[in-house]
């Protein structure tokens, strides 16, 4: 079964609606990729399908003993706070210096365990909260615009390393993008979002829709990048909203 699944799902902030009608599924194993632009309702749907967020119409259902990780956008540490990273990853749960360690090599910093917080670079830090989240081995990694603040080279790293740990883990990535020229290569399907689905599929499909360059433009400054492989070809006949993707 879907490890969660979202039906028409609806959300209300007072007189003002941010999702409308809104349906997808994370399927184990898949990276699932929400654009959209400001406003369009990406944090809103994040917090709607682990229960963060009222309904206020349709359904969400997850798998019975989903494990969630959440990587956040951003996390505010007092500079002047002595913490090592080891100490940081034990606050909110109950771990040993081994399970802390094993994290940290998973995403791709092996050598942070015993660093002050206050030192770390800020792919440093993002790669300790991604540790963080991957400590109890989540079924699903949630993932809430996370390179929010890097650098195009620093967002590509991350992103690579949120490939390997699918392959290592096999765990499913479920994330925003503020980042329409980094969409990672490794997405099975991006979710173009506006209040409601314009138009969703791989990355090609995504790029080519009309919906989509309606939002973004069709320039460089709007295309998704799009490093194919093998895989996309087996999905080339997906449509987004209705539209045969181009050939």
């Amino acid at each position: 079964m879907s490890l969660i699944s979202a039906t028409n799902i609806s959300v209300r902030y007072g007189a003002n609606t941010v999702l409308r009608n809104v349906s997808l599924s994370v399927e184990p194993g898949e990276i699932v990729t929400i654009v959209g632009p400001n406003g369009s309702g990406k944090t809103s749907l994040l917090k709607a399908v682990i229960g963060a967020a009222q309904l206020a119409a349709g359904q969400v259902t997850q798998k019975p003993g989903l494990k969630i990780g959440y990587v956040p956008q951003r996390l505010h540490i007092d500079p002047t706070l002595p913490i090592t990273v080891e100490r940081f990853m034990r606050l909110t749960q109950r771990v040993d210096t081994k399970d802390c360690a094993n994290a940290l090599e998973a995403a791709g910093v092996p050598d942070l365990l015993k660093r002050q917080m206050s030192a770390l670079s800020g792919g440093q830090f993002q790669r300790v909260l991604l540790a963080r989240a991957l400590i109890n081995r989540p079924d699903v990694l949630l993932l809430d615009e996370a390179t929010q603040g890097l650098d195009q080279r620093g967002s590509a790293a991350f992103y690579q390393q949120i490939e390997t740990v699918r392959q290592d883990t096999g765990c499913a990535v479920l994330m925003i993008s503020h980042e329409l020229h980094v969409v990672m290569s490794a997405s099975d399907r991006v979710i173009c979002l506006n209040g409601h689905v314009c138009c969703e599929g791989t990355p090609a499909v995504v790029a080519s829709a009309p919906e989509y360059r309606a939002l973004f433009g069709s320039g460089t400054g709007g295309a998704l990048a799009l490093y194919r492989h093998d895989h996309d070809h087996d999905h080339d006949h997906d449509h987004a909203c209705g539209h045969e993707a181009a050939e």
